[in-house]
């Protein structure tokens, strides 16, 4: 049986912290609380954490509303997306 994982996107501010604009992440445990996404990328980009804290999340196309976060869970084969906050005039 293989490791469940997903796959990260990162978007702007994110994007160019981290230096990727995309990555497979395996998942220590299936479920994986979607709130704890942040801890496993921060522990491995350093200097991350602060960026990742205010960022918005989707998981396959869906928004999660920062409220709900604790709510969900991957299982592996996911499509994370991680959207930072974003201003225009």
């Amino acid at each position: 049986m293989s490791t469940p994982s997903v796959r990260v996107l990162y978007f702007a501010s994110a994007r160019t912290t981290i230096g990727l604009s995309q990555e497979t992440l395996a998942l220590p445990t299936s479920p994986f609380p979607l709130s704890s996404l942040v801890e496993l990328i921060a522990n491995k980009h350093e200097g991350v954490e602060q960026v990742l804290k205010t960022c918005r999340w989707s998981v396959d196309n869906t928004l999660i509303e920062l409220d709900e976060i604790g709510e969900w869970s991957l299982k592996g084969g996911e499509e994370v997306a991680v959207i930072p906050p974003v201003s225009g005039g």
